[in-house]
C-alpha cells in the first residue's frame, strides 16, 4: 500500500519531523533523546495499524511490525553484551591503567597527538566510537590542561579517529554492525574500508599537525592499578567477538547468539573472582556482572529502538521507497551514497542507514561499502554529527565545542572528499 498521499501518512511524516526536531534541541529542553522518538514511533505504527485495518490489509501491518521487532531485537541483544563488557572493563580499571600509561610517558604535544589518533583511530574498530572518544578524549584533557589549543585541536583528531576506525569493522560503528548482521557484507569484506578510512583521518590530522604548539606537558607520575581480572575481561571480550563471527560465517547463525554466549563466558568468570575474592576478603577481586549490565545506557537503546521503528513504519507506508526512487534511481547510487554520508554530519547516522537499508536499493559491494563508509565518516564534519563528537563536547566543556570544531570543518571535509577517492581507486574491482 502506498499512503504517502494518505492522511495517516501525512501525519506519520509530520510526527517523524517533530519528534526528530526534538532530538536535534536535546541540549536546549533538556529532554532525553529517547522519549520523542518512543513517542513518535509508537504513534506512527498506530496510524499504520488504522490505515491498514479499514483497507482490510491489517495482517500486513502485523507482518511487517514483526519484520522491524526481529530486526532490532537482534541489535539490542548484540548491544547489550559489547556494552556489558565495556562497562566491565571501565570497572576493572582498564580505561584508568591506559590513560595513566600515557601521561606518564613525557611525549610532545606533537607526538601526543598523532599517538591519541592512532590510539583512537584502532580502538574505536572493537570499541565503539563514541567509547573511545570519551576515554581518549579523558587523556587529551589531562595532558592538554595547561594547554587549551593543543587540547582542542587533538579533540577533533579523536573525533574523526573514533568515526573513521569504527567504519572498516563491524563492531566499530551501529551502523557498520547494521549492515553486517543485514548480510549486505561479510566480516572481513568490511576491511576493504581500511585504506579510506585511515585516510580519511589523516588528511585533517595532517593539517591539525602543522598548528599543534611546541613544547610538551609536564609529566606526571599518576599510576593506577588495575583490579583483578582486568585482563581476563579482555580475552573473553576478544573471545565473544571471535564467537559471534563464528556463528555469522561458519553456523549461520545470528551474530547475536554469538554475544549471548560471549556473556555467559563473562558471567562465569565473575562467578569465580566472586568466590575467590569472598575468601581472600579482597573487594577489589569481586566482580558483579549484573551491576554492569545495570549499567547500560538504556537512552541510547531506546532511542535505537525509537528510531527504528519509526523510520521502520515510513517504509512501510512508502516514503522510503519515494526517497529510494529519487535518490538511488534518479541521481544514481554514488551521488546518492556521497549525499546521504554528508546528510549524516546533522542528521544522526543511525536513521540514514536504516532507511537505505529498508529501501534496499540493487547496489554492487564497492557502492555497500560506500555507503558504510561514508555514513561512518560523515558525522565528523561537525561537531554534532556523531555520538563521539557529542560526548565529548558534554566531557571537555569550555575546550571542545562546536565552534572550535566548525574552525577545522574544511579540513575534515577534504578527509571526506579523499576517502571516497581512495575507495573508489582501491576497491575499483567491487563496483
Amino acid at each position: 500500500m502506498d499512503l504517502t498521499g494518505h492522511w495517516a501518512g501525512l501525519a506519520s511524516l509530520a510526527i517523524f519531523v517533530a519528534a526528530y526536531g526534538l532530538v536535534i534541541l536535546e541540549e536546549v529542553t533538556g529532554m532525553a533523546k529517547s522519549k520523542p522518538v518512543l513517542m513518535a514511533a509508537g504513534l506512527i505504527w498506530g496510524l499504520i495499524g488504522l490505515a491498514f485495518t479499514a483497507a482490510g490489509q491489517g495482517e500486513a501491518a502485523h507482518q511487517a511490525a514483526l519484520a522491524v521487532i526481529e530486526e532490532y531485537g537482534e541489535l539490542f541483544l548484540f548491544l547489550i553484551v559489547a556494552i556489558t563488557y565495556v562497562n566491565t572493563l571501565e570497572e576493572r580499571r582498564a580505561f584508568e591503567v591506559l590513560r595513566g600509561a600515557l601521561v606518564r610517558m613525557g611525549l610532545s604535544y606533537r607526538q601526543l597527538f598523532g599517538l591519541t589518533g592512532v590510539l583512537s583511530f584502532f580502538l574505536s574498530s572493537v570499541l565503539d566510537n563514541m567509547t573511545t572518544a570519551l576515554v581518549m578524549g579523558a587523556v587529551v584533557l589531562a595532558l592538554g590542561r595547561d594547554n587549551r589549543r593543543f587540547a582542542v585541536l587533538a579533540c577533533i583528531s579523536v573525533v574523526a579517529a573514533s568515526n573513521a576506525g569504527g567504519a572498516f569493522c563491524p563492531f566499530g560503528d551501529i551502523t557498520t554492525l547494521m549492515v553486517w548482521q543485514k548480510g549486505k557484507l561479510e566480516f572481513f569484506e568490511f576491511f576493504d574500508l581500511f585504506p579510506p578510512a585511515l585516510v580519511n583521518w589523516l588528511v585533517p590530522a595532517a593539517f591539525m599537525y602543522l598548528a599543534v604548539p611546541a613544547g610538551k606537558p609536564a609529566a606526571l607520575q599518576e599510576r593506577v592499578v588495575a583490579k583483578p581480572g582486568m585482563w581476563g575481561v579482555v580475552a573473553l571480550f576478544a573471545a565473544t567477538i571471535a564467537t559471534s563471527v563464528a556463528f555469522k560465517n561458519y553456523l549461520n547463525l545470528p551474530p547475536a547468539m554469538g554475544m549471548m554466549l560471549g556473556l555467559g563466558y563473562l558471567q562465569m568468570l565473575a562467578y569465580g573472582l566472586s568466590v575467590t575474592g569472598g575468601r581472600r576478603g579482597d573487594e577489589d577481586m569481586v566482580l558483579d556482572s549484573f551491576a554492569q549490565v545495570q549499567r547500560v545506557e538504556w537512552d541510547t537503546l531506546l532511542f535505537f529502538f525509537g528510531i527504528i521503528f519509526a523510520v521502520g513504519g515510513l517504509g512501510v507506508l512508502g516514503y522510503l521507497a519515494l526517497a529510494s526512487q529519487a535518490l538511488y534511481a534518479g541521481l544514481g547510487p554514488l551521488p546518492a551514497n556521497v549525499i546521504i554520508g554528508a546528510l549524516s554530519a546533522v542528521v544522526d547516522n543511525i536513521p540514514l542507514m536504516f532507511a537505505v537499508l529498508t529501501m534496499d536499493p540493487g547496489m554492487s559491494q564497492g557502492h555497500w561499502l560506500l555507503i558504510t563508509l561514508t555514513c561512518g565518516v560523515g558525522g565528523s564534519i561537525l561537531s554534532i554529527g556523531s555520538a563521539a563528537g557529542v560526548a565529548l563536547m558534554g566531557q571537555a566543556k569550555g575546550t571542545y565545542t562546536f565552534l572550535a570544531h566548525l574552525r577545522w570543518s574544511w579540513a575534515v571535509g577534504l578527509g571526506y572528499a579523499a576517502s571516497i577517492g581512495v575507495h573508489l581507486w582501491w576497491n575499483a574491482a567491487l563496483f
